[in-house]
């Protein structure tokens, strides 16, 4: 008889673990979904227009069309600085910048079209004439290898790679790209076609073809993969595309001229990019230019944004809401709930709730 409540208390612990574990494994596919979004604007100025925007160490650098480099800290962010980058020698006051990255102790941008100039720090390190050149995208693996994607031009794409923390930019040889397609591109529309995962990387092209460029040693080797993405049109395409891990990925984009057309506009792999399967098929979001994963959400959150709304999807993009109706080119996530995008004539804080 004495040996019934300790078999008892034994048997219910024993049970309340169980129960426990089991209500643990039912939320591994589970994410705490955004209701609301809160919008607060730290710069309106009807003459500027941001398509790149990266942050580093508490700080939110953004490129403009007028090469203006704009930077704040995120506790003050009223406190805004501007650098006017130039080139004399290029007799180019004025560089467009779609492109940005930050490195430990550098600020890198590409100016789009003719001449083609990258500044580091404000000083131009690599220069390109060709009356085709238009650089769109620019990622660093780390401090020291980073890279450049950009259209197509004399019966290649151009992929510019450095492995010296940015003095040196090359040429990746067109021998190792496989079935280029003439008219490829790369849309210079968020500074998102570009994702990196370790030393993984994937390039998103766009137009008359979109397909995924893929290397898995930092851009020595590479693989191209065809989409099921709507393409065939100039304006059509992937736009952005994102990676939550090495396996997990999203892309996004339409026709940023009809963007309501919803259907093959949304892609989703899940075996590194390898193969590709359309996802919420007639349903909206349309064109959206930029996607990112909710960072901590178990590949299930992602957020896309365009000229006409920002969206949501707590299911990994089988499904989506729409939060606003307020146009951004880009974005990127601070943290779990909070994001900085910029678009025309804005900058702003991207409160998720």
């Amino acid at each position: 008889m004495c040996y019934k409540p300790l078999l008892f208390k034994l048997f219910f612990l024993t049970s309340l673990i169980i129960l426990l574990i089991s209500c643990n494994d039912s939320n591994l596919n589970k994410t705490k979904p955004f209701v609301s979004l809160e919008i607060n604007h730290i710069l309106l100025d009807s003459t500027i227009n941001i398509r790149a925007i990266e942050i580093k160490n508490n700080k939110v650098y953004n490129a403009s069309s007028t090469g203006l480099i704009y930077s704040f800290d995120i506790n003050s962010p009223k406190l805004i600085k501007q650098q006017q980058y130039s080139s004399s020698e290029d007799s180019i006051d004025y560089p467009n910048f779609r492109s940005l990255a930050i490195t430990k102790d550098h600020i890198f941008a590409i100016s789009i079209a003719n001449p083609a100039l990258l500044f580091k720090d404000g000083k131009v390190v690599f220069r390109e004439v060709h009356e085709k050149v238009f650089y769109d995208s620019m990622h660093f693996w780390n401090d020291n290898e980073g890279i450049v994607v950009g259209d197509f031009t004399d019966n290649c794409i151009n992929i510019l790679i450095t492995r010296d923390g940015g003095n040196i930019w090359k040429k990746v040889d067109c021998n190792k790209l496989n079935s280029i397609k003439d008219g490829e591109g790369f849309f210079a529309a968020s500074d998102t076609n570009i994702s990196v995962v370790g030393e993984n990387i994937w390039l998103a092209s766009g137009g008359i073809n979109s397909r995924v460029y893929y290397s898995n040693n930092k851009g020595k080797d590479w693989k191209v993969i065809e989409t099921p993405i709507i393409q065939g049109q100039s304006t059509t395409g992937i736009f952005s595309i994102d990676f939550y891990d090495k396996k997990n990925g999203f892309a996004i984009g339409g026709d940023y001229t009809k963007p309501l057309i919803n259907s093959s506009n949304k892609i989703r792999t899940s075996d590194g990019g390898l193969t590709w399967n359309a996802v919420a098929e007639n349903e909206n979001p349309g064109y959206r230019s930029c996607v990112q994963y909710v960072p901590n959400s178990k590949g299930l959150g992602l957020v896309s944004l365009g000229f006409n709304g920002i969206d949501y999807s707590s299911d990994a993009g089988d499904s989506w809401t729409n939060l606003s109706s307020e146009g951004y080119y880009s974005f990127r996530f601070y943290n779990d709930s909070i994001a900085y995008a910029a678009g025309n004539g804005k900058i702003s804080k991207l409160h998720f709730k």
